[in-house]
């Protein structure tokens, strides 16, 4: 009797697996996949763009900056502090507006 009824239970059952829609189940997984891969994305992204910037990686690999390379002139003694004033006034004249 018991088993009777579960299987006329089971019969009548109306779900998403016995409605056609047991497809659903592989969707899961693939959100997950787009979702890890979104992240991976803007992850990578966003470090090579820090990277073109200058702002990502070690110090020594990172741009120097025009007026950097002047005043190491400067402090090395290759200039004196006339040219070095006269050459930091041309490249702050020059800079890009950002």
């Amino acid at each position: 009797m018991l088993s009777t009824l579960a299987t006329a239970a089971m019969a009548t059952h109306v779900g998403p697996w016995a409605a056609g829609w047991g497809w659903a189940f592989f969707l899961i997984p693939v959100f997950w996949i787009l979702v890890i891969g979104l992240v991976v994305f803007l992850v990578t992204r966003g470090r090579r763009r820090a990277w073109a910037e200058g702002a990502y990686g070690p110090p020594w690999a990172r741009p120097a900056s025009a007026e950097s390379t002047l005043a190491e002139r400067f402090a090395k003694g290759d200039i004196d502090e006339t040219e070095y004033r006269a050459r930091l006034e041309v490249l702050r004249a020059n800079r890009p507006s950002a």
